[in-house]
């Protein structure tokens, strides 16, 4: 019954070395971290996905486009990261049509759409990718790190053999599971770290995919317009 109570999950972490201790803190600590990151994450992917299909459907259902950019501009923290997309490439080319108005220069006003819309592109997609580094990060690093309080737990439980006459398995034992906790606990905050740096990057991905070629059918539209 002792052996049992002794070998149970928290007696081993209270009984483990300080060293081992410190590093299974740290560990817990990136998991925290990475779980906190990857809720926030979850539901901001999941809002620019429904924010981007929104949009979407009132693009696509031949609405006025100068309507649909003041709508964007007055709502541009809700409107999502293709309404920002939009707004940036529809307000240059609103100004380059107006400051060129004696000898417009069609190609140079597209031109300009297009790189407010590539910019535009750009801070959305490095605001989604936010935080991804530290996913990787973790998930790298984690079983390292939870490796390392294991080789120093049984380094230790084995200096502790010096001091005993007969070396058994029961005195070997606390000291070993002590050592793997630490792995397991580099494990529990690497896998999930992993699996969604890959999900997110995925999704992303695929998101950036439709922003890209929104900017392309868009900037088809503008050309068409300014004939």
């Amino acid at each position: 019954m002792n052996v049992a109570q002794d070998l149970s999950f928290l007696a081993l972490i209270s009984n483990a070395h300080l060293i081992v201790q410190l590093i299974m803190a740290l560990l817990l600590g990136l998991s925290l971290v990475s779980w906190t990151y990857i809720f926030r994450k979850m539901f901001a992917i999941r809002a620019a996905r429904r924010q981007t299909e929104q949009f979407e459907r009132s693009f696509w259902a031949g609405g006025n486009l100068h309507a649909l950019h003041q709508s964007a501009s007055s709502n541009r923290d809700q409107g999502g990261a293709l309404s920002r997309i939009f707004e940036a490439g529809m307000g240059e080319f609103v100004k380059g049509k107006a400051a060129a108005r004696e000898a417009l220069d069609v190609g140079a006003v597209l031109d300009g759409a297009r790189r407010a819309m590539r910019a535009a592109f750009q801070r959305e997609i490095d605001g989604l990718d936010s935080h991804l580094n530290f996913l990787a990060s973790v998930g790298s690093v984690s079983p390292y790190i939870g490796l390392l309080g294991t080789v120093w737990g049984i380094m230790n439980a084995f200096r502790g053999l010096a001091s005993v006459q007969q070396a058994t398995l029961a005195t070997v034992a606390p000291g070993i599971a002590e050592a793997l906790i630490a792995t397991a606990i580099g494990l529990f905050a690497a896998i999930p770290a992993v699996v969604a740096y890959n999900r997110f990057t995925h999704d992303i991905d695929r998101l950036a995919i439709r922003f890209e070629s929104f900017v392309e059918e868009f900037s088809n539209i503008l050309q068409r317009q300014s004939r």
